[in-house]
């Protein structure tokens, strides 16, 4: 089987992966207990059930499950996610497209430096095999990525912004908003760097761990015995022969990440009041939103589903080992 045939292999693996998180996606949210109806109605008096008979007909709640469904999947293949429980019954598009630069801001910040952290220290802790610093390294990536993300954001705001108040504890910018361009992106990034710092330093231990280990693996094959016999300087032989084939396992963790880069971190929202999609899942599972819920899963399954076919296909290209069988 050539690349051509395992690339049509992928795509139709990937249409079935997406109707089954579609499929599951429908399901999971009607299992959950609670009714979005009787949260809306709470507050009032009379006509309750009247009002509660034209919210179930106006989202299509009073068909049978089988037509709901129907509509449901031609909504998601149409990217058509209605309108929200919440928020002045706002569009779900709305509701996504507003908190998603904001998201994307802090992960793909995030997300920057944790592959940074990771590869370096990987690489230097494989290269000093067995040392005090390569010990060092792989318990204090162990030790944080252990640690609670929202145990470790609080730490932060405890430290760095009640005790030595360096940085804002919550929000995305500064209120009244700057309008001057400058003084906006600086509050911004002001506002950013600790939320991007705690996912960065709960993360990196993953890709430090699979540099350091995959490094090692590969200083030990014949190829790197030969080229120390020939007196090729560690150097070289680190950056040049080692690394090019250790870096190939972190293809699919590296795509994977900005894979996910569109659904936000929920804990770490919540805890600094990030105002982003991570925010908006935990306001929504709270409010019992399904269609927030229902569009954010789907998203998100979706573009995981599209960054492991790219890695797919980019190990054809970065190896030429890999054959198509």
């Amino acid at each position: 089987m050539g690349l051509r045939e395992f690339v049509v292999r992928r795509i139709i693996n990937s249409i079935i992966l997406v109707l089954g998180a579609i499929v599951f996606n429908f399901f999971v949210f009607r299992l959950m207990p609670g009714d979005p109806v009787a949260i809306l109605i709470s507050g009032q008096i009379q006509g309750r059930e009247e009002m509660a008979a034209a919210i179930r007909a106006l989202w299509g709640l009073d068909q049978p499950l089988h037509v709901q469904f129907v509509q449901y999947l031609v909504n998601m293949l149409t990217f058509n996610f209605g309108i929200s429980f919440t928020e002045g019954y706002r569009p779900v598009i709305d509701s996504i497209a507003a908190r998603l630069p904001n998201t994307l801001l802090l992960m793909g910040t995030a997300a920057i430096i944790t592959i940074i952290m990771g590869i370096i220290t990987g690489i230097a802790a494989a290269s000093k095999r067995g040392g005090t610093f390569d010990m060092g390294m792989v318990v204090t990536a162990l030790t944080f990525y252990s640690i609670p993300t929202f145990w470790l954001g609080m730490m932060f705001i405890l430290i760095f912004g009640f005790y030595i108040p360096l940085f804002p504890m919550s929000g995305t910018v500064a209120r009244p908003i700057p309008e001057d361009p400058l003084a906006y992106a600086f509050s911004v990034g002001h506002h950013l760097f600790l939320p991007a710092i705690t996912l960065a330093l709960v993360s990196y231990g993953g890709y430090m761990l699979v540099m350091r280990n995959t490094l090692i693996d590969v200083l030990t094959e014949d190829y790197i015995v030969t080229a120390r016999a020939k007196g090729v300087d560690e150097r070289t032989v680190l950056y040049k022969h080692a690394l090019r084939n250790a870096i190939l396992p972190l293809v699919t963790m590296i795509a994977l990440t900005f894979g996910f880069l569109i659904t936000g971190a929920t804990l770490t929202e919540t805890v600094f009041n990030w105002y982003g999609l991570g925010r908006l899942i935990f306001d929504s599972v709270i409010a019992h939103n399904y269609p927030v819920l229902q569009a954010i899963f789907y998203i998100m399954a979706l573009t995981v589903i599209i960054a492991n076919f790219i890695a797919d296909i980019l190990y054809g290209f970065l190896d030429p080992r890999v054959r198509y069988d």
